[in-house]
């Protein structure tokens, strides 16, 4: 059965990253600045290359597919929480090539920015902790059953 918890919505902060810069690395230095520690992420815009992930469920780890051209994010939707006591964003995006095929996947560190614009909504309540998951091998939310 689902587990959850309840969250109450905070400020909401809206920003442009910085062309040249990695995508995860600018949301996360946000997030850090800032304090949100527990949120939901989105953006969009476009990426002079990027790199997503796929988790192998069978092999339990991540298969990275490297894409070094132009594309655009179509879009980018994640969450906040904590990882080892500081924020981790947990972000998936969709991206699109000149001739409308897609590609998605985990974002992955080595995306990097053309243009984006970001909104981070911060939440409060109880954190969440990110933590192994015998299960699926996977750093998931701990949560109280």
């Amino acid at each position: 059965m689902a587990t959850w918890r309840t969250m109450q919505a905070g400020r909401v902060l809206m920003g442009r990253g910085a062309f040249g810069q990695d995508l995860l690395e600018e949301i996360t230095g946000v997030c850090r600045a800032e304090g949100v520690t527990l949120g939901r992420v989105e953006a969009l815009g476009a990426v002079q290359k990027a790199r997503v992930g796929y988790y192998n469920q069978a092999a339990r780890r991540y298969q990275f597919l490297d894409l070094d051209r132009p594309l655009e994010i179509t879009a980018l939707v994640g969450n906040v929480s904590l990882k080892d006591g500081r924020p981790m964003v947990h972000a998936h995006v969709t991206l699109g090539d000149e001739r409308g095929n897609a590609f998605g996947g985990h974002l992955a560190p080595g995306t990097v920015i053309f243009a984006c614009e970001f909104v981070i909504q911060d939440l409060s309540g109880e954190p969440l902790e990110r933590g192994l998951d015998e299960q699926t091998g996977l750093p998931l939310w701990g949560m109280d059953d």
